[in-house]
Parts: C-alpha cells; structure tokens; sequence
C-alpha cells in the first residue's frame, strides 16, 4: 500500500525481505528520511507512507543489541563536524511514524537493551510532548496527572501569552500582572523560551488543614499576599461595531443617537460618547453602558409605528458593555473592514484581584478553588517568621499519587534558600537527595518540615508541618466571569419561562435533584416559587374537557368543540399548555377532566 491505496503485490514470503530492503536504502541515504515503511502482519499489507502532516519522531536505530550512535557521534555534533542530516544519512537517526512504530521494540533507556530491540529513545524525556516537559519531574507521577498538568499549566494558566498583546483584539485576555519564572524549572523551559511568557508565580505552601476552609481540594490563601500584588491579573474584552449598508440603500450611522429614536435608554448610559459616538480612552464603563452609539434603519419597513411624524426611522443599536463585566475603556481603533465600511473596536479592561472561588492549580494537575482569604496575622507561620501564600489539603495527594508535587515543594525550598534553579528535568538525576543537601547545608531539615505556629493563638502545632515552595498558576476560570442570579428579568417567547444563561439575564435550573434537595430541607415555599415561574390560567369546557377560548372583546369564553359556555379556569405551566397544544396539533384529543378539589 502506498500512501493507502493498494500498489502492488508481493509474495507473503518476500514480504518481510522487501521491508528489509527498503529500510536498509533509507538508512543508506537513498531514500528520503521521511518515508516510512511498516509491516502490519495481521492484514498482510505492507505500507509505506511519504504524506505530509504525518507525526514523525527521531528515534537512535539499534544493531545487534548496541545503539548505532556512539559517544564518539555526539562529540562530533558537538564540534560541528557532524550534523543532524549526516547522522540520519549515515542511518544512525531514523524517523518513525505511528504505524512503523508499532513494528518496532523501543528501549527507553541504554540500559534495557537486549538484541531483540530495534531502537532506542534519544532521551526519554521525548515521551513527553512540549507542555508535559515543562512538568518537573513527570516521571514521579501517573500519567493522567501529567495530563491534567499540560492542560491546566499551559491551555488555561494566566500569563503573559504573547508580546504584543498590548496592540491585539482577542476574543478575551489575560494577562498576569506579576508573572515569575518558576524556582523548579526543567531543560525545556530555556529551549522554548518560557522566560518570555511565563504563566504563574512561585507561592510559599503549607501542607495542612486550617479550619475546614481548605478541605478536598479548596485552598487557604492569604489575603496580604494578595493586597501585595500576588496572582493579580488584567482581564481584557474587545467590542467590535461595523457600518453596515442594507438593501434599498439605507446603512448604519456610528453617531450619539438622537432622544427619539426606537430604543433609546437613559441618558446617563451615553454620558462617556464623544461628539462622534465613540467613547473616549481610560474612561470607567459600567455594565450596561455605550460604548459606541449607532442608529440602524428599521427591521421592518412597513410597520407603521417608524413613521411617527417628524422622527427618521431609526432604531437604537448602539454596543454595550456586557451588563455582568465592567472596566476602563483600554484603547479605540476606528478603521474600515475589507468591504470599506467604518469599523470601531473597543477594548474594555478590568483589574481581576483573586477572590474566593477563583481557581488554582499546580502545575502536576492539583487543582482548586480559594475557600478562605485569610489576613497574614492569621496565618500560621514557621520559627524565622515565614507565612505561606498557600495552604494546601494533604488529602490531594495520596489518592491522585502526585509524588512529583512533593518533590518539587522540596526542591523549590531548596532553590529559594540557596538562590539558584533547580533542575526538574524528567528522568534525570536523583532530585529528593540534592534537595535534601542544600537543605541540610542552610540548616534546614531534609524531610522540608517546620515546627509552625498558629497565627490567632501563637501556640505552635503539635506536628510538623510540610513547607517549601512551589510554581502555582492562576487559572482563567474566575468567578467573576460565571456567578450569575436573578429574581425577575426576561422570559423565553415560547414557554415563557426565564432565559437560560449567565449572558442573557437567565435563571439557574432547578431539576428533580434539586427539588429533592429543597424538599428535604422543607423550603416549600421556595419550592413553589422555583416551580410555578410559567403559571398561568387556561379556560377549560367542563363538558367535553377541551381547551377553550376567551373572547377579550366580548369578554366571554365558549368552547369551541361542543359549543358550550359551561368554562372553568385552571392553573398550569405554561409549557403544559403547550404540551396540550403540540398534541392537537398531531390530531390527538387530550381531555382534562375536572372535578372539585372537595
């Protein structure tokens, strides 16, 4: 099979001697390097592939049980009188996809050779990929972990994402105000530059319990810390309006819009537009607030409520700052889109101070959410005066086996007290042990426990306390940008009952496990609040049990099956109202059937 589609065939006998063969003319440099070849026994085939967008990876080829790369290779690389290309010429490197992979027996270390094996990892850290190599020593936690740390630590840590993000719209931003480069730190934060975008900030850890405010995997912090800048952070939205121009030559006018237009509301919501409808830069914008003004010609041009004497049809559209966020106008770009046409974006900033329910994580996938803010006098503190940033729960870690968490506390302890970086490579070297020198050099104790002291009492604990340092990130899910609650707003057009999410003023769901919820706490009355926010009253036919109808203007109701006028009105949902409706409309003949309640 060549690139999956059938080429040619061979005798199953020969078929292993051709792979052979082909592999041999690729590690002699007369095939191209990224062509593969893989035999896949159970469906007779054998594929090569030479697309691109395949996953290739180098791996060291290994003859006879010995790697084909020797040290004397590698101090040629060094020197500059090899390179990259020769070695893979010379067939001691060769490129590897999934499929040819599976053909292959690959040693992760030089020491678990036998001459079954085929390859040999240039260094096992290449198990990893880019965000689980910036994990210190992933090789000491389950591998689900270390991919709750490449989501957390990379995909939705705050941070310095890019450069320039002063001159960019994106959708949102985060930006870390403070933002360090982490004590604990493996090879591959220098190769990828991570000096340039860091996304956390080094806290100081206590592992234990305070009061039940950190329990499961909610976290103490403390609230000096805080007030002192640490995981602060700016939360940027941008705002985009654009002229547009509608058939029958009418079009959008970017402008303070006049008193009289459709949809105008109060005054105090355009006070920061300029004369051309823009609001100015550093001004404050409230929720609810115009940011740009515009007059749209009407949705319907033959309703006759636009053509009030004297008044130009138009309509109030002007763009708002969302009603739950609010900020400083941050910057006003006025250009023109790729029809032509003007377009504004404004971008909106807010200060984001971290607050209970923010969330954290560490960088090994231990996740959670401020549970307490506590004053530093409050805070327990070690014998030469350290108080945490951060108390942490330790029952995260037994169950999740997070060994590296406490490896890294260790090492960042270290690295603090001694002022240097500590190497977190995976797979190298004996960490617990270098830690454990330094500590004992400065005249701490190797295990990384502290005789603490209460902060309220001033008592010291009647244990040791785990403590050190560690990377921490701020997570983008902050609570400001999720609590939502309502009493009364606006209803869906069908069931009439209250819209659904955070953007559209809606409700919160209440379902069956909710009721139970409030049924065993015996809040009835909330219950029927939660329940009846649809009620509404129908006209039912006591004779034939059909829906009837109310004539407003004669005020009278009939119904309309049996002709009679013998009608009661019954309390419903109205989405049982619909219900009843949809099926009649299916030619079903629901009754309801009433009788009285005595």
């Amino acid at each position: 099979m060549l690139n999956g589609k059938l080429f040619a065939r061979v005798d199953k006998r020969k078929a292993l001697r051709l792979v052979k063969k082909l592999r041999t003319l690729r590690r002699s440099g007369k095939l191209h390097p990224e062509i593969t070849i893989a035999y896949i026994e159970a469906r007779e085939e054998v594929r090569i592939d030479t697309k691109g967008g395949r996953v290739l990876r180098p791996l060291i080829v290994v003859r006879n049980g010995k790697p084909a790369l020797t040290k004397e290779d590698i101090q040629k690389l060094e020197k500059g009188k090899l390179t990259w290309g020769d070695l893979l010429s010379q067939g001691k490197i060769e490129f590897l996809d999934t499929e040819e992979e599976e053909d292959a027996l690959i040693a992760i270390d030089e020491k678990d050779l036998t001459p079954e094996h085929t390859h040999l990892e240039l260094h096992p850290i290449s198990l990893l990929g880019v965000p689980g190599a910036l994990i210190p020593y992933a090789n000491y936690s389950r591998g689900d972990r270390v991919n709750y740390g490449t989501s957390k630590g990379v995909k939705q840590a705050v941070g310095v994402y890019l450069l320039n993000y002063p001159i960019r719209f994106d959708t949102f931003t985060n930006i870390l105000h403070y933002p360090q480069l982490p004590i604990v730190k493996t090879k591959f934060h220098d190769i990828f530059g991570f000096e340039h975008h860091p996304a956390g900030q080094n806290f100081v850890v206590a592992v234990m319990t305070w009061e039940g405010y950190n329990m499961e995997d909610a976290v103490v912090m403390n609230l000096s810390s805080l007030q002192r800048g640490l995981a602060r952070s700016t939360y940027f939205r941008p705002y985009s309006v654009v002229e547009n121009r509608y058939p029958g030559g009418q079009e959008d006018r970017i402008e303070v819009p006049d008193k009289d237009v459709m949809g105008y509301s109060d005054e105090a919501d355009y006070a920061n537009l300029d004369e051309d409808g823009i609001v100015h830069p550093e001004s404050w914008a409230p929720g609810d607030s115009v940011l740009v003004g515009k007059g749209s010609p009407p949705r319907f041009l033959g309703a006759t409520n636009v053509f009030r004497m004297g008044v130009e049809a138009k309509r109030d559209t002007s763009e708002r700052v969302r009603h739950d966020e609010q900020g400083w106008v941050d910057a006003v770009l006025v250009t023109e889109n790729i029809d032509g046409r003007k377009l504004v974006n404004v971008r909106v900033r807010e200060d984001r101070v971290a607050e209970i329910g923010d969330k954290f994580s560490s960088r090994h996938g231990q996740k959670g959410v401020i549970g307490m803010l506590v004053p530093q006098e409050d805070m327990p503190f070690t014998e030469s005066g350290i108080v945490p940033d951060i108390i942490l729960n330790p029952d995260g870690i037994p169950s999740r086996m997070t060994f590296n968490q406490l490896i890294e506390v260790l090492a960042g302890k270290a690295g603090a007290v001694s002022g240097q970086f500590l190497d977190g490579t995976p797979f190298e070297g004996d960490p617990v042990k270098e830690a454990k020198k330094i500590l004992e050099a400065a005249g701490f104790k190797p295990s990384g426990k502290e005789l603490m002291y209460d902060g309220r009492t001033g008592r010291a604990y009647e244990v040791e306390i785990f403590t050190g340092v560690i990377y921490y990130h701020k997570v983008r899910h902050m609570v400001a940008n999720k609590v939502h609650a309502r009493a009364r707003g606006p209803v869906q057009m069908l069931t009439r009952q209250p819209t659904e999410g955070r953007s559209k003023l809606g409700g919160l769901r209440m379902g069956e496990m909710e009721k139970d919820a409030l049924v065993s706490h015996g809040s009835s009355l909330l219950l029927h609040e939660r329940f009846s926010s649809d009620k509404t009253k129908v006209p039912v036919c006591t004779g034939c049990g059909a829906i009837a109808i109310y004539d407003y203007i004669k005020d009278r109701a009939y119904c309309r099956i049996c002709s009679g006028e013998d009608v009661e009105w019954i309390e419903v949902s109205y989405a049982f109202h619909i219900l009843l409706q949809e099926i009649m409309a299916l030619g079903i003949y629901p009754k309801i059937m009433l009788r009285d309640k005595g």
